[in-house]
């Protein structure tokens, strides 16, 4: 059966005076996936991320939150958390106070403030203050802010910057946990493998409006011809064999700023460089090092957005 849908979006406008924010952006997002929001700076993610959370309202079209139809008013159903520009926090409180602040204000006890902290790894400095917080502490304090509530979607601006590893680990757990559990996760991020790590599907913004959406695979597929690094056993070989590929073709060192004269970069789709490793291998050259310059997911995302300046 067909998960119910956390959010439906038809035809979303929203303008700030002459500058158009959104335009006519549709979205859907089931119940228990994590979709991600990618785009430039200014493509209007911000804003689509504010109506969710009720920080504000579309001039057009119509929006459907947890199955509740929101109209022109600053409000969303309960059971939806996040942040949007970073999670507001008291610097002067401690985590463990910040945390039970935000239940006081939902009309919430205290009782969850302990698992919350545990949850994202900040167990240990729930008696510091927030104010010597690093970035990537502040971001996780915000998440465990948001889960206190049980919430049903999450909405979570950039919840990976300024993470070390560890804090990543803990922030991917609770997202893919809370997903498992029938949450749905809106995941804004400009990291490429924080999507392909997480998330199901993908809406990519340029310009506020909708350039792709979609299964985060399909997304990949669209980045067409890709330059991969080839570091082989014998490089004068290799550039040779490469250039008899049908569909590949080398890449000048001048144009990569190549380092390292043995390393040959070859252009072209996925099935050119399937057939060059097997030449290579057919013609006695070891293959050491296989790996695209820039992720079939960045570079779809440079490409839809027009960004793409090879």
């Amino acid at each position: 059966m067909e998960r119910t849908r956390a959010i439906r979006a038809r035809g979303i406008t929203k303008t700030f005076g002459e500058v158009v924010a959104l335009g006519g952006v549709d979205l859907d997002v089931p119940a228990g996936h994590v979709h991600g929001l990618v785009g430039p700076n200014g493509a209007g993610k911000t804003t689509l991320l504010g109506l969710l959370l009720g920080l504000a309202v579309a001039d057009e079209g119509d929006l459907e939150i947890l199955g509740t139809p929101v109209g022109r008013a600053l409000s969303v159903p309960d059971g939806v958390a996040g942040f949007v520009d970073g999670p507001g926090l008291y610097p002067t409180l401690t985590a463990r106070q910040n945390l039970a602040a935000v239940a006081s204000l939902r009309g919430h006890d205290a009782a969850g403030v302990d698992d919350a902290l545990d949850q994202v790894g900040l167990a240990d400095v729930g008696g510091d203050r927030v104010g010597g917080f690093s970035l990537g502490m502040r971001q996780r304090l915000g998440l465990a802010a948001a889960l206190l509530t049980g919430p049903r979607l999450l909405v979570l601006d950039e919840p990976a910057n300024g993470l070390d590893p560890a804090g990543k680990r803990h922030v991917h757990r609770v997202v893919a946990g809370l997903a498992a559990a029938g949450t749905a996760v809106i995941f804004s991020s400009h990291r490429m493998d924080d999507l392909a790590a997480l998330c199901s599907e993908v809406t990519l913004l340029a310009g506020g409006r909708v350039v792709f959406s979609g299964p985060v695979g399909k997304l990949a597929a669209e980045s067409g011809d890709l330059d991969y690094r080839v570091l082989t056993s014998d490089p004068e070989r290799a550039r040779q064999v490469a250039a008899r590929t049908p569909g590949l073709r080398c890449v000048p060192a001048d144009d990569r700023r190549q380092p390292d004269a043995d390393l040959l970069l070859v252009r072209g789709p996925v099935p050119s460089l399937d057939d060059l490793v097997v030449r290579l291998v057919g013609a006695g050259v070891a293959v050491r090092e296989l790996a695209p310059v820039v992720s079939p997911l960045e570079s779809a995302f440079l490409a839809l957005t027009g960004e793409d300046d090879r």
